[in-house]
């Protein structure tokens, strides 16, 4: 499509629409010549009466009409003193207001910014104005300059305003200074730049290939990047010979590097198995951290209390229940054991073991929490067992007062909390860190519970803890493989099984749960879902399609995947209505009652229950509906479950559609109708346990569409999700030492 022509526009603001501090996202009025112009982009703080130069084109948008819609911005600070009377009236400088503009501008005219830049100590020589708050005038100033200096430098190098807001909030008055110095800082997490981009602001700057900062970057990058891929550390040798063929450099300069980086802390070299592996701070304390801390709990345990054949009897005629042997063994571990594992597939008794074992703490009274690691996750342990059951982020109640996007939690050793045994499933989702934070909370004397299947996908955060737990061996583990009569009734179950086993899942059956419908083709696959979800399956079995059916794609690319399926499905199930609000931000669109995902932790967003509760935090994979869209207040609420939160329309870049997710984001989630498109071959994208893991969501109909073929590769490939961690032989080393 062609470039529309880049223009300069250059006027005084006459009105501040909209601006959002988190991202610059700004929408005001400019007097340009005789015209008054909207204007919207990312800028840093502006006020009304300042002069400005934008960079950019007209635009139509569909909803506002004719937009100025500007990649950069530049301030022309105010030359005269009616102009610096207009800006400073209009609130630009805290403490300043109408009023106080007119004598600061009455004494000092045309050098009234000038002397609150350079010299604000002479504002005390105006009435009312104290030395103090001539001082902090003075601060406020200098703040607004410097904001805009880094935004402006920033900009000049193709960064965002959003991003240069970051680097302030990090940085302060120092931001130009650290960047211009390594601006290779720039791909810190809380930044996020891409190295490519770092590398060529800092080729502009006059960094050479083999600088010192360069090479230092670039090894933080991979093992930051790393992160991302679930790797809690990765080996030294892997590490430089990557960083090392990316920043084109000897593995002598890459080595040299790591070493500065390990005395100046922002990594650490641990030798284990005679091998070296680097781990950023953060998630090296977590891995040592669970490790001794497990460790201390089996070398220490809280008083044996030992479990009785009498006792489980006496559970069973109660629950009108007759358990199997492991299963009794799993309630008499939970309780005489510090910490115990359960874990099993779909069908093998793990709730009504679990229910059997939280009824026995309870008879012994025992004080019991229940967890989990997403709401959705949280409310069906809830539904299963009959109790109260809360996400772990809000079990180790988070401090809303730390730093914006980092959690920590008021529950820590110091502050325990107050439960005799705590109960926690789906861990296959929770990761090295947020499992710290769970084992810091957990009191000394107490018993822990861990629940969740290891032949589903690993966290998304970094780590492997399940898996590594397991593999360990030090840690009590009942594994339940046993499929009970009625579930083995279900096609969705003894598909599951067959599955995890190696073996292709029965597809020709059409009287049970689990049907196979062939599309040979991703445009015939993606046209069946959509048919399925919106026609055949509400007509068939009464499902609402949105809330009922879930459609679940192994990636968000290509026709079947969720990108273009959640297109077709909003058009099809919720298709544009007189009355009907929607708003797009960039290639989304959001419509009154359409299903969205929140696709981040998002800490600090507010929420309030049906009951008037109020709280914050939504987090990854969060599913909820769209209520209402208000162009007014520029403003979208979502109904997740039971609470309520509303987005600015500047934090909607955080929502996704998700009539179709992918297999990742639908972890800790279960649906009563699971429709999966699968056709092709990926051997990276279509593997046993991504299939497995989609099989296990649906509780009461799951339909795969597409080929046979691309099932059964599925099946045969056992691709592992390799994931670089040490927590199992720091565990098995801690029990060799304790005996």
């Amino acid at each position: 499509m062609e470039q529309a022509e880049q223009l300069r526009l250059e006027g005084v603001i006459e009105s501040i629409i909209f601006h959002s501090e988190e991202t610059g996202f700004t929408v005001m009025e400019v007097a340009v010549d005789d015209e008054l112009v909207t204007v919207v982009g990312e800028s840093m703080e502006l006020s009304p009466g300042e002069e400005i130069a934008a960079t950019g084109a007209f635009t139509a948008h569909p909803s506002y009409g004719r937009q100025f819609k500007a990649s950069c911005f530049e301030r022309v600070m105010p030359a005269t003193a009616t102009a610096m009377l207009r800006y400073l009236s209009g609130g630009a400088v805290r403490g300043i207001g109408p009023a106080l503009a007119q004598k600061i501008v009455a004494k000092f005219g045309d050098r009234s910014l000038e002397v609150l830049e350079n010299d604000p100590a002479r504002l005390a020589q105006i009435r009312g104005i104290s030395p103090k708050k001539a001082v902090e005038l003075g601060e406020a100033f200098r703040r607004i300059l410097g904001v805009r200096a880094v935004m402006e430098f920033l900009a000049a190098r193709g960064i965002g305003a959003a991003t240069a807001i970051a680097v302030w909030k990090k940085w302060g008055g120092l931001s130009q200074q650290t960047v211009s110095a390594d601006p290779y800082c720039l791909c810190e997490r809380e930044i996020g730049v891409p190295f490519e981009q770092a590398d060529e602001i800092a080729a502009g700057l006059g960094v050479e290939a083999d600088a010192p900062c360069r090479i230092r970057g670039g090894v933080l990058y991979v093992l930051t990047h790393n992160l991302g891929n679930g790797h809690a550390c990765l080996p030294a040798d892997k590490l430089l010979d990557t960083a090392c063929r990316l920043l084109q450099v000897p593995l002598e300069a890459g080595r040299r590097s790591l070493l500065e980086l390990t005395e100046n802390g922002a990594a650490v070299i641990d030798q284990l198995g005679g091998r070296e592996y680097v781990y950023l701070p953060e998630q090296y304390s977590a891995e040592c951290y669970a490790a001794d801390r497990l460790a201390l709990m089996m070398r220490f345990p809280a008083q044996e209390q030992p479990v009785s054949a009498e006792e489980l009897s006496i559970l069973e005629e109660e629950l009108s229940i007759s358990y199997a042997d492991r299963q009794r063994r799993a309630i008499a571990a939970a309780v005489s054991e510090p910490m115990m594992i359960l874990t099993g597939g779909p069908g093998t008794g793990k709730t009504t073991t679990l229910n059997g074992i939280i009824t026995l703490f309870e008879r012994r009274a025992m004080k019991v929490a229940l967890a989990a690691p997403t709401g959705r996750a949280a409310k069906r342990l809830s539904e299963v067992t009959g109790r109260e059951a809360k996400t772990i982020h809000r079990l180790l109640e988070v401090d809303f007062g730390s730093e914006a996007g980092v959690p920590r939690f008021k529950r820590s050793e110091k502050n325990p909390l107050p439960f005799d045994a705590v109960v926690v499933d789906e861990m296959s989702m929770v990761d090295a860190v947020l499992f710290q934070s769970l084992l810091k909370a957990v009191r000394t004397d107490g018993r822990l519970v861990l629940v969740g299947d290891p032949d589903q996908l690993p966290s998304v955060g970094a780590g492997n803890v399940l898996r590594d737990l397991i593999d360990s061996g030090a840690v009590a583990c009942i594994h339940l493989d046993e499929v009970f009569r009625q579930a083995a009734n279900s096609l969705i179950v003894t598909s599951a099984h067959r599955i995890v086993s190696g073996q292709m899942p029965e597809l020709s059956r059409r009287d049970a749960d689990f049907f196979f419908l062939p599309a040979p083709s991703f445009e015939q696959a993606a046209a069946t879902v959509t048919d399925l979800c919106a026609r055949r399956l509400p007509k068939a079995y009464g499902y609402s399609p949105i809330r009922d059916i879930q459609v679940i794609a192994p990636t968000k690319q290509g026709a079947a995947g969720t990108n273009e399926l959640n297109g077709r499905l909003q058009e099809a199930l919720n298709p544009a209505r007189p009355g009907r609000g929607e708003h797009r931000f960039g290639q989304l669109l959001l419509r009154e009652g359409d299903k969205v995902m929140q696709t981040r932790n998002n800490y600090d967003l507010e929420w309030e229950r049906d009951d008037g509760e109020e709280g914050l935090g939504i987090f990854n994979g969060d599913i909820g509906f769209i209520e209402m869209i208000d162009r007014a207040s520029r403003s979208v609420m979502v109904r997740f479950d039971d609470r309520r939160t509303v987005y600015s329309f500047d934090q909607i870049h955080e929502l996704d559609l998700a009539y179709a997710v992918t297999v990742h984001k639908s972890q800790g989630n279960e649906f009563d109708a699971v429709v999966m498109p699968l056709v092709g071959r990926h051997r990276r994208l279509h593997y046993r346990n991504l299939l497995y893991t989609a099989v296990t969501r649906a509780k009461r109909l799951l339909i795969l569409v597409g080929e046979a073929r691309t099932v059964a590769a599925m099946v045969e490939n056992d691709r592992k999700t390799l994931r670089y961690t040490n927590l199992a032989a720091r565990l098995r080393a801690a029990r060799e030492e304790t005996g």
